[in-house]
C-alpha cells in the first residue's frame, strides 16, 4: 500500500479513536445534597472537552480530503491534520497531568450540559457540595493514542504526499498538448502538421483566426 494511503488511513483511524474516547467517561463527580443525599455523576469527553468532537470531525474530513486531493493538496492537508491532532491532544493531556477543575465540573452538571438525555434537567443542584472528583486515565490515554495516530499520519503525508495519479498526469499532458496546439495555430496557421495535430486532438482549428482575420487554411 502506498505511503500516502497509509498516512490518510492513519489520520482516519486517529479521528475514529478520538471520537470513541469522546464517548467515554472522563471525569466522575461525587456530591452531597442535603435534600436528595449523595449522588455520583460522570462526564463524558465530548462534554468535558467540547472542542474534541469538532476536532475529530475535522480529522475525518482531512482523511477524506487526503484521498481525493492532488499532491500539493495532500501536503497541505497533512500539515493541517498534524496541527489539529496537536490541538486535540491538549485537553486529554491536561487531564492526565493535572487535577480536574471542580468548578468546571460543577458548572457542567448544574447547567444541564452534561445531561445526555434531552429535557431531563440538571444532574446536580446548585447547593450540592462536591465531595470527590476522579478522572478516568484510560479515556484520556485512548484520546492521546488517536491524536498520535493522526499526528504521525499528518506528518508523513506532508513529507511524502506521493505523486499524482496516472489519470491526473494524463489529463495534465492532454491540457498542455491542447494549449500548445492553440499556440501553434496562432503562430503557424497554415501548417499542415499543426492542423493534423488539432484534428487528432479534436480541436476545431477554424476557431483560431489568423492575425489577418482569415481562418487557417485560407489563402
Amino acid at each position: 500500500m502506498k505511503p500516502r494511503v497509509l498516512s490518510a488511513l492513519g489520520i482516519g483511524a486517529g479521528a475514529l479513536v478520538v471520537w470513541i474516547s469522546s464517548r467515554m467517561n472522563w471525569v466522575t463527580i461525587e456530591a452531597f445534597d442535603d435534600k436528595s443525599g449523595s449522588t455520583t455523576q460522570s462526564i463524558v469527553g465530548a462534554t468535558w472537552s467540547t472542542e474534541i468532537m469538532a476536532l475529530a470531525l475535522a480529522l475525518l474530513a482531512a482523511f477524506a480530503a487526503a484521498l481525493v486531493l492532488r499532491r500539493t493538496g495532500r501536503r497541505i492537508i497533512g500539515a493541517i491534520s498534524a496541527l489539529i491532532a496537536i490541538g486535540a491532544s491538549l485537553s486529554p493531556l491536561t487531564l492526565l497531568t493535572q487535577d480536574p477543575d471542580a468548578e468546571r465540573a460543577r458548572t457542567l452538571l448544574t447547567s444541564g450540559v452534561a445531561n445526555q438525555k434531552a429535557n431531563s434537567g440538571t444532574l446536580l443542584s446548585d447547593w450540592a457540595e462536591i465531595t470527590n472528583i476522579t478522572t478516568h486515565p484510560l479515556a484520556a490515554v485512548v484520546a492521546m493514542i488517536g491524536c498520535a495516530l493522526a499526528l504521525v499520519g499528518g506528518i508523513v503525508l506532508a513529507m511524502k504526499p506521493g505523486e499524482n495519479t496516472a489519470k491526473g498526469n494524463q489529463y495534465e499532458r492532454k491540457e498542455a498538448r491542447a494549449q500548445k496546439i492553440h499556440t501553434d495555430l496562432q503562430e503557424e496557421p497554415d501548417s499542415g502538421r499543426v492542423m493534423w495535430d488539432a484534428l487528432d486532438s479534436d480541436i476545431d482549428f477554424t476557431e483560431n483566426p489568423r492575425s489577418d482575420g482569415k481562418t487557417p487554411g485560407q489563402g
